[in-house]
């Protein structure tokens, strides 16, 4: 176990020679069905920075820029952010893969530049299994001892207590070769090959959108049954924010090679300190409503007007670009011209609008209800059937529920 330290680590790579090209990776049937709005944001997100990319080709881009990350002994961290945002090369610097870098490392205070990686003491999972074909699992085990010159009876026994560690029907998994065992099967073997070694830290990149819904949620939980048993400092990268919550410790959300905050996932998706942790979290993800302008102490946002508490109004000033944040399970429905009820609303600004398309959740008797009101269009979570499409709805925005941000900094202002 160690505690793992990157102090200003930043790594530069000339557009004209790496690679860069955007693939939907981490987004299979199993990892949309499981994440499907955060895959689309995360998806949408990669093809903008892509086109940027292509935009600018021949001139130097920054993977890292000046990343400073601390993970405690024994603590996960989970990174996420849209593809091209640093995320993998992180891990490959961390690992000792990629050692052109400025900045420091540390493990345990310890500064690791000249560190072989097979020297780092690390277990490696990714995204693509990565085993040795022609090796049964006990040979994609064991050659770890081989390539170490390992007395065969300690490796042996280091397997055997390895098989027992990964549960009921692992020991039948050593025995067969990788072709003959299904996706979640040859994870299994990769997760136990990489405890094998006994590691002071875990790297895994996206170990578990190559596996189908069913199978994610399995080897997730035998994952973190894991990481609890053992408490090894591990780094989780991935696309899906479930993963995240349920694995981590702390989140790092990524963007353009910088990390825009670090923190437990409650925190961020509830403080978030920039607009883009704040449209980027969430399950549907806080409504972000741009084109809103300081006026005579209030934020007119088309045809609304927003008053400001005391503190937001002392930091702005008249003319400022803003933009309002409001999470969709906090505006609430008060009326709908298919139902009979009407809610008493709470201190808010209320508006009009009409609902163009609704999203179903029958596993939470609720629905992600979308709404055109003017110019803003916004997310609103309200019960099954509260609206249909079509329908005149009534809604209001709470005052203690709002968010500012600055338009030309992405900053919150709080």
């Amino acid at each position: 176990m160690s505690k793992i330290e990157l102090l200003d680590v930043s790594r530069r790579f000339d557009r004209s020679n790496a690679g860069i090209g955007f693939s939907r990776r981490g987004f299979q049937a199993g990892g949309a069905q499981a994440d499907r709005a955060f895959s689309e944001r995360v998806v949408n997100q990669a093809e903008i920075e892509n086109a940027v990319h292509l935009q600018t080709a021949g001139s130097p881009f920054m993977a890292l820029d000046h990343v400073n990350l601390t993970i405690p002994e024994g603590q996960t961290l989970a990174i996420v952010g849209p593809s091209g945002c640093g995320k993998s090369t992180l891990l490959r610097v961390v690992s000792g893969l990629d050692t052109d870098y400025s900045g420091r490392i540390l493990y345990d205070g310890q500064d690791v530049i000249s560190l072989p990686t097979k020297d780092r003491y690390i277990g490696m999972v990714f995204q693509s299994y990565a085993l040795y074909p022609h090796f049964k699992g006990q040979g994609n085990l064991g050659f770890f001892f081989k390539l170490h010159k390992i007395d065969d009876k300690a490796a042996e026994e280091r397997i055997r207590i390895t098989s027992e560690m990964m549960g009921i029907g692992f020991d039948a998994l050593l025995d067969r070769k990788p072709g003959t065992l299904s996706g979640g099967q040859q994870q299994r073997v990769a997760i136990a090959r990489a405890i094998v070694r006994n590691p002071q830290l875990f790297l895994f990149d996206e170990p578990l959108s190559n596996l189908d819904a069913k199978l994610r949620v399995q080897t997730r939980i035998e994952i973190k049954r894991l990481l609890h048993r053992f408490g090894i400092t591990s780094i989780y990268v991935t696309h899906d924010q479930i993963e995240a919550i349920a694995l981590s410790d702390a989140v790092a959300v990524m963007r353009a090679g910088k990390v825009e905050q670090v923190g437990e996932y409650a925190a961020l998706r509830d403080f978030p300190a920039t607009s883009f942790v704040a449209g980027f979290l969430g399950m549907p993800p806080m409504n972000l409503l741009t084109g809103g302008v300081i006026a005579d102490g209030a934020l007119q946002l088309g045809e609304s007007r927003f008053p400001l508490p005391d503190v937001i109004r002392a930091q702005v000033h008249s003319g400022q670009g803003v933009i309002l944040g409001i999470r969709p399970e906090t505006i609430q429905l008060v009326r709908a011209s298919n139902t009979a009820g009407h809610r008493l609303p709470s201190a808010g600004v209320s508006l009009s609008g009409t609902v163009h398309m609704v999203e179903p959740d029958f596993s939470r008797q609720t629905q992600t209800t979308y709404i055109h009101s003017g110019s803003l269009d916004f997310a609103v979570i309200t019960d099954l059937d509260a609206a249909i499409v079509g329908a005149t709805v009534e809604v209001v925005f709470p005052n203690d529920q709002l968010f500012f941000f600055d338009a030309s900094t992405d900053l919150r202002i709080s």
